[in-house]
């Protein structure tokens, strides 16, 4: 393999995980949105984190494999995360007179853990399973 066709598929690896970071974080902002317009989890948005996750790595002609799938499957775990978090500031900061982004600063991670595990049943959870499993197996 050549000197030029090697370093290109090196520089395609950043490039794939900076558009993960943004598309994780624009998609996390679209669930929560959805959330709040919906005034539920909407926990069928980590499908829709996973089919992002894997356009994006054929995007970025990232090659397929393992590496691929784990990133895939990173980039789905991160969206649920800060989806779920930002869920949670907007749900807080309502009440009590805040905006969104001034709750999220205030809200801890075991607070956070908290009110999700009370606030995702099992269809929830199924959802956010499924997003995972699919990110992995499209991603790949």
């Amino acid at each position: 393999m050549s000197e030029p066709v090697r370093s290109a598929r090196a520089r395609r690896w950043p490039l794939a995980i900076a558009l993960l970071l943004l598309g994780s974080l624009g998609i996390a902002a679209v669930w929560i949105l959805v959330a709040d317009a919906r005034n539920a989890q909407s926990s069928w948005m980590a499908v829709v984190a996973a089919a992002d996750a894997a356009w994006i790595l054929r995007l970025t002609r990232a090659r397929p494999g393992l590496l691929r799938a784990l990133a895939g499957l990173s980039a789905t775990a991160l969206t649920i995360v800060v989806a779920g978090f930002g869920i949670i500031a907007a749900q807080l900061a309502r009440p009590m007179g805040m905006l969104p982004w001034e709750s999220a600063l205030k809200l801890g991670p075991q607070h956070a853990w908290t009110l999700g595990t009370l606030a995702n049943g099992p269809v929830d959870v199924a959802w956010l399973c499924a997003g995972l499993v699919i990110a992995a197996v499209l991603s790949r």
